[in-house]
């Protein structure tokens, strides 16, 4: 990793990713069955869940011992899966009180992802979509870098297999976990009335 690279930081100056219109389609979907490995070694269908789940999709974590891909901060919304996944830990016991368990997602392999889970002390599950067959079955929207198709940062709010609410772009990456607590905290009162 480059001198005075922080992982664990969103450098001042990136560019902001724009709305493009690219995850307009997913609010009211119906999961695709995919079963995805997680880093507790065992497969998910989020389709088959029951109640409420958060999935943070995110480009990719890096390493403190590998340089970041070329260009990585020229990328629109690339930078910050460190902090994303930092800030879903540490609102992770409020997201469950909320009733909602919590996934991150990305296309590493899940010995990569086992690596930041650990690292990161993360208190949930990261899923593997190596083979994109999740991403394509629901038309994420993905970008290029480095020869690898990367899923553009987003987060779906799914109940019982249907995706309730998205969240894109994600910007800043670290206060996401806070506007996904906001989101479930108003949902709540809604239904409350």
């Amino acid at each position: 990793m480059a001198e005075g690279d922080n992982l664990y930081t969103v450098p001042e100056g990136i560019p902001v990713p724009t709305d493009d219109g690219a995850s307009d389609h997913l609010p009211g979907m119906r999961l695709p069955s995919v079963s995805l490995m997680s880093t507790a070694g065992d497969l998910v269908d989020l389709s088959a869940l029951t109640g409420t789940t958060v999935v943070y999709c995110y480009p990719r974590t890096g390493r403190p011992d590998e340089e970041l891909p070329a260009g990585w901060d020229d990328i629109p919304g690339a930078r910050g899966c460190t902090p994303q996944s930092c800030a879903f830990r540490d609102h992770h016991a409020e997201l469950e009180e909320l009733g909602a368990r919590v996934f991150g997602l990305s296309t590493q392999d899940s010995a990569y992802q086992r690596e930041a889970a650990e690292r990161l002390h993360l208190p949930f599950g990261l899923l593997s979509d190596e083979k994109l067959e999740f991403a394509r079955a629901l038309n994420l929207p993905t970008f290029e870098a480095d020869g690898m198709t990367l899923i553009k940062r987003l987060t779906m709010i799914i109940e019982e297999g249907e995706i309730r609410h998205v969240f894109y772009p994600v910007f800043p990456p670290g206060r996401n976990a806070e506007e996904v607590v906001g989101w479930l905290s108003e949902r709540g009162a809604r239904e409350d009335v």
